[in-house]
């Protein structure tokens, strides 16, 4: 299926298309290998690395959604962030924003620094002069990660498109926050979309997969023929599963989304919460872009707390609905403290450029009965409340044992001539 609504699309793939029994639903393809008819009579499949026909209606679907000629599956996320990367060559550059996912960041760092795959640049896509930054930079491929993790930040795909065919380079779009659902970046210029679908596609947080769609077939047929080179390429029962969650992805981020602008309204109304980064706030800087290049605003956000990085334990400890967890997208909610969980592969010096500051936590909002996730942050807030008035009340009494312990001081070094010419 190639055409129709989203949910129309994600909940029909590979239906009622079984050649051998007429099964409704798609069966699944265990086999590692296939027979062939005869020698030099290879047929579709003869080995499931290259080829497997659970993983191929999975492609097709994802293609579909996306817009693209075609999508390869693979076993992570990273494999299809790897995958993307060989399109590159060591004379090439690659253009990354500075605020990218932790493993993508020590991805191409390592790859341009200790293997030297390609050149690297990096790129502060909010800052006005990124384009210059680009020019100047003259890249191979430009990847953009919209909205960014953990700071939502958003850039504009269609004005990073227009200069790249100008330059000649392809740009790759990590959309993993939102899911084709929300925004299709191939409609917007790009040549390449990644996602790790261990995410929202899946959306159950029992599959660990990835994959990657590009917009015209040529790339496509070279990037596939290297997902089999390399063994990256996903497994049968991990498609299978992805296919059964990716049915669900409408409804599920429709739901996703109303949990997530409750929630950005009851954070803005915490006194003990500094900054909330959410592009469906109309003061976000990116609010307007995210609005026309996107469906929707998603449901991953993040905030810094106003209190000393001690005191977080006190806020996660009395938290039961928001699990403290790597990973998003899933239908249960979770909470990440990204300076020491998503990025801690960055030093701290790219921490701090990035944004990434000691109280920053990240929220994936699932789809709980928000009731229940509105109370489970009070609790947290209210915890924190008692714990931050704890410490005050003890760095006051300790204020004022250290005034005691003066004022002795004092008279002592006065009332002693030994101590007087000294005091």
């Amino acid at each position: 299926m190639s055409h129709g609504h989203f949910a129309t699309i994600a909940a029909r793939a590979g239906i009622a298309q079984d050649p051998a029994h007429e099964a409704v639903t798609p069966p699944l393809y265990l086999t590692t290998t296939y027979r062939l008819k005869a020698l030099g009579q290879a047929g579709p499949y003869d080995y499931s690395r290259s080829n497997n026909p659970t993983r191929d209606v999975l492609a097709e679907a994802l293609a579909a959604l996306e817009g693209g000629a075609k999508a390869i599956v693979t076993n992570s996320g990273m494999s299809a962030c790897l995958l993307a990367l060989q399109l590159l060559t060591p004379a090439d550059t690659l253009v990354i924003p500075h605020d990218c996912y932790g493993g993508s960041y020590r991805l191409f760092t390592n790859l341009a620094e200790r293997k030297q795959s390609f050149k690297l640049v990096i790129v502060n896509f909010q800052q006005a002069d990124w384009a210059e930054q680009i020019r100047a930079a003259r890249p191979a491929m430009i990847w953009l990660e919209t909205p960014s993790n953990p700071l939502l930040q958003i850039t504009d795909i269609s004005a990073v498109c227009h200069l790249a065919k100008a330059l000649g380079a392809k740009v790759v779009v990590d959309n993993t926050f939102l899911s084709p659902v929300l925004q299709q970046p191939l409609a917007l210029g790009a040549d390449l979309v990644v996602h790790s679908t261990t995410k929202y596609i899946n959306g159950h947080s029992d599959v660990v997969a990835g994959a990657l769609i590009c917009a015209d077939q040529a790339t496509g047929d070279e990037l596939k023929w290297w997902a089999n080179c390399l063994g990256i390429t996903g497994a049968a029962f991990d498609a299978y599963m992805t296919l059964r969650g990716l049915r669900t992805l409408a409804p599920r981020m429709q739901q996703h989304q109303i949990n997530a602008e409750r929630i950005v309204a009851f954070l803005q109304q915490q006194p003990l919460v500094s900054k909330v980064y959410y592009p469906g706030l109309e003061d976000h800087p990116g609010h307007a872009i995210a609005k026309a290049q996107q469906q929707g605003f998603g449901a991953m956000l993040s905030f810094d707390l106003a209190v000393e990085p001690g005191l977080l334990q006190h806020f996660l400890d009395a938290l039961h609905c928001f699990t403290l967890a790597q990973s998003l997208g899933g239908i249960e909610s979770l909470i990440c403290h990204p300076g020491s969980m998503t990025h801690a592969s960055m030093s701290a010096e790219a921490q701090k450029t990035a944004g990434i500051g000691p109280t920053l936590l990240r929220l994936s909002v699932g789809i709980e009965a928000i009731e229940d996730l509105l109370a489970d942050l009070a609790q947290g807030f209210s915890a924190l409340a008692r714990a931050s008035q704890a410490t005050a009340s003890d760095d006051k009494a300790a204020d004022s044992s250290a005034v005691g312990d003066n004022t002795a001081l004092s008279q002592s070094c006065r009332l002693s001539p030994a101590l007087n010419a000294l005091w």
